[in-house]
């Protein structure tokens, strides 16, 4: 009878009571919605990138940016905290012209129809001008950008400045021609640059001309 009793070997109880230890798989992170990508609520100026927040996306996760984006069916729009009109323009509007180098959104959004909406303000002109000496700088660092998007959104903001300062830009304007005259070479932009070019002429008068000819040369007058 003991011949019939078969004895398992030693080597398959050590597996079945000692099995090997292995490492915790790690938690999987929540996947987030799609909506948040575009929830400015939900974005972490600070969260895992590679790089460093900027000032501006700073000063927004602060709230130090008195609006906000609003997502519509068709196209966005910015929720303004206050009327416009009794904004101090600064270092708001400073602030709002940094914002234009940013790559990422919502602030790309922000920072662009943010400028642009606080120069349509009546009252704009007065509250603009002597902010120059420390927005065309900022404006300068935009059209200095590597990023074609960024060139763009400080160009169209270039133009929307002149147009409320008008000629008090020209004692400026050296300052951010420089940047014109390097992306007037590609072709992609020779046309963008061109009429923004007599929209300072435009607004700036018959003295921009002479600004703009001293660093660009083979500007033509729109009187010519």
């Amino acid at each position: 009878m003991s011949s019939s009793v078969r004895i398992k070997p030693k080597t398959a109880i050590q597996k079945t009571s000692s099995p090997l230890p292995c490492s915790p798989e790690p938690a999987a992170k929540p996947q987030p919605k799609p909506s948040d990508k575009l929830n400015p609520k939900t974005i972490d100026p600070f969260g895992d990138h590679s790089r460093a927040p900027s000032a501006f996306a700073a000063i927004y996760a602060k709230g130090g940016v008195p609006c906000r984006l609003m997502h519509g069916a068709v196209k966005h729009r910015l929720q303004w905290e206050r009327v416009p009109e009794t904004l101090p323009f600064d270092p708001l509007l400073i602030t709002l012209a940094e914002g234009l180098r940013e790559t990422r959104h919502p602030y790309t959004f922000v920072s662009k129809e943010g400028f642009k909406e606080l120069l349509l303000v009546e009252d704009a002109a007065e509250k603009a001008v002597p902010l120059l000496p420390r927005l065309v700088p900022v404006l300068k660092a935009a059209l200095a950008h590597s990023d074609d998007e960024v060139f763009e959104r400080g160009l169209d903001a270039l133009v929307q400045l002149s147009a409320v300062v008008g000629s008090s830009l020209n004692d400026h304007l050296k300052l951010l021609l420089t940047n014109l005259s390097r992306r007037l070479m590609d072709k992609k932009f020779k046309e963008k640059i061109t009429t923004a070019l007599q929209k300072l002429e435009q607004c700036g008068g018959q003295a921009t001309v002479a600004i703009i000819k001293s660093k660009i040369p083979t500007y033509c007058s729109v009187n010519s």
